[in-house]
């Protein structure tokens, strides 16, 4: 009998565990984009374990989804939220816990998710030029894009490994739309592409133009705003500038798949990352700007700090800056023409 008891005593404490066992949140996000403090603090607050991956596009980020990796919570770019939501696979926030009402309104309503019923805005931006004000004349400048063109400046450019980045510099520099699908404009684009790789002899970078420029290793980069806020604050030699022929705005934003094994957690997750304290310390750590109106407000005054730094305080008036949208056809076939440029 005392045996048969002590069995019961220890089943039960099994069992009990098992009713009080931590749940798991799930996230993917982009690398170095958030400050790591606030993952202990979630983890606190709600009693969970938080596994937190990074990836390092749009692209590798939705391979991994497609393989059938289950994630909570998960931050695209613009164009792939509409290519999720077109394939059916998030789910809509919960509005009750999720509130966007702090949240800067240029941001909001966005043609990718018009009504944002399946995304909260994380980070946004444009992208635009750093360049080394001890090396180029600023009246440079007013060629826009095509100051990239300009032989002074050859073999003292770095440029995005990106078809997409790519084409929108040249298709804006030739006053079309970021998202134009016309063939000749496309052709005139790898017209303007070839000869930048053929005459300017740029070097092609990703994340490592970051520290090139704070360097001053070449006198322009083509560059993320965020990136080029971190810039400008590690050295006052660099300026930076956006081409009134357009950019391209972009918006990062947290959804939920609809595969997600904890979306309570998940929408728990957006809302907390979205207070005024994880927007504060989240666009410290990271340089790239918040989309928490209150917090942006105060950022860019004075006593904030990004108080001068033209890369932090997006541009918003400009009709010809622009979102990308998503379509696989122009895609690839962008993708291609990228390759062949850099073959040549």
């Amino acid at each position: 009998m005392k045996k048969l008891s002590m069995l019961i005593l220890v089943l039960a404490f099994v069992l009990a565990g098992c009713n009080s066992e931590t749940k798991t949140l799930k996230v993917f996000n982009w690398g170095v984009y958030m400050d790591a403090s606030l993952i202990d603090e979630f983890e606190e607050e709600y009693n969970v374990r938080v596994v937190y991956d990074e990836f390092d596009s749009n692209e590798s980020m939705y391979t991994k989804l497609m393989s059938g990796e289950k994630y909570d919570v998960i931050v695209p770019s613009d164009y792939m939220v509409q290519r999720l939501i077109e394939e059916n696979l998030l789910q809509k926030l919960d509005k009750s816990v999720v509130s966007l009402e702090n949240v800067l309104p240029n941001v909001l309503n966005q043609g990718f998710d018009p009504n944002n019923e399946y995304s909260a805005p994380y980070f946004w931006g444009n992208v635009g030029l750093i360049y080394d004000t001890t090396q180029v004349d600023e009246a440079d400048l007013q060629e826009g894009w095509n100051i990239l063109l300009n032989e002074k400046y050859k073999g003292k450019i770095y440029f995005y490994d990106s078809e997409r980045d790519a084409f929108l510099v040249a298709l804006k520099a030739l006053g079309y739309s970021t998202n134009s699908k016309v063939d000749s404009q496309l052709n005139e684009a790898f017209d303007w592409l070839t000869q930048l790789n053929t005459t300017m002899e740029p070097i092609y970078v990703t994340d490592d133009v970051i520290d090139n420029m704070i360097a001053g290793n070449k006198a322009i980069a083509v560059v993320y705003s965020g990136d080029a806020a971190y810039i400008l604050d590690e050295n006052e030699d660099m300026g930076y500038f956006v081409p009134e022929e357009g950019t391209n705005i972009w918006v990062d934003s947290m959804v939920i798949p609809t595969n997600a094994e904890n979306p309570e957690l998940a929408n728990a997750w957006i809302a907390f990352m979205l207070s005024e304290d994880a927007q504060t310390r989240n666009t410290l750590e990271v340089g790239y700007s918040t989309v928490h109106k209150d917090v942006w407000e105060f950022m860019i005054t004075d006593e904030g700090d990004y108080a001068g730094n033209d890369a932090y305080a997006v541009r918003i008036n400009n009709s010809k800056d622009e979102i990308f949208k998503y379509d696989e056809e122009l895609k690839v076939k962008m993708s291609d023409l990228w390759l062949k440029i850099k073959a040549q």
